[in-house]
């Protein structure tokens, strides 16, 4: 899978305590006239971790209905338990997503072989192609360069979101394999992609798409 441009980290809209449905997908419709590339619902952007199963699955079905092939789908289906973040991926891929985007088993810490091995299973066993999402930040692990490394030589794994603040470590990873990097932070994106990185997957894209494009 070819993953290079703008992706927007879509939100996900409420109305008196519940997904607002009409409101999501007024919000692809602009997010695809503003010549958007791709569209990340249930992303952490999306408030995945305060969403209930029922919800989850079903925003990322009425992401890739309104959006209609119009634009790529990454649908965020990761999870801190292996099994759920299998289960999510495998419901977004019978719903039509063109990849997954996995981030950082949060809370647990993994080690670094726990992290490969989770992300290998999801990679194994979802049907998706992998985009990881390192954001140390967020989750309190990162994921080492060389475990970017280890799990790039997975045909399944095709990318990574790095939201680790951190331009040099793009240079890292791309120094030491042979996958694609996009930005995490809307702030990075210029310098990311000045030393190889091929795109971003915005948050300042839910407000402004055509200007992030």
């Amino acid at each position: 899978m070819e993953l290079s441009g703008c992706f927007t980290a879509i939100v996900t809209p409420f109305r008196n305590g519940d997904v607002d449905w009409d409101a999501l997908a007024n919000l692809v419709e602009g997010q695809i006239k503003g010549g958007i590339d791709g569209l990340v619902p249930m992303g952490t952007t999306g408030e995945s971790p305060t969403l209930d199963f029922e919800e989850h699955e079903k925003v990322i079905e009425k992401v890739i209905e309104a959006a209609a092939g119009r634009c790529k789908i990454i649908a965020g289906t990761g999870a801190n338990c292996t099994r759920e973040a299998v289960r999510l991926t495998r419901h977004a891929a019978q719903a039509g997503a063109d990849a997954t985007l996995q981030v950082t088993p949060y809370y647990n810490k993994p080690t670094q072989e726990g992290l490969y091995r989770h992300f290998s299973q999801v990679a194994d066993d979802g049907g998706l192609p992998v985009v990881l999402y390192n954001v140390p930040g967020r989750s309190g692990r990162e994921i080492a360069v060389e475990t970017v490394a280890r799990l790039a030589q997975h045909p399944q794994v095709v990318a990574v979101k790095e939201a680790g603040g951190s331009v040099e470590r793009v240079n890292a990873i791309l120094d030491a394999c042979e996958i694609t990097v996009v930005s995490g932070d809307d702030s990075l994106t210029l310098p990311m992609m000045a030393v190889g990185a091929k795109g971003v997957i915005s948050v300042a894209a839910n407000v402004m798409p055509a200007a992030v494009v």
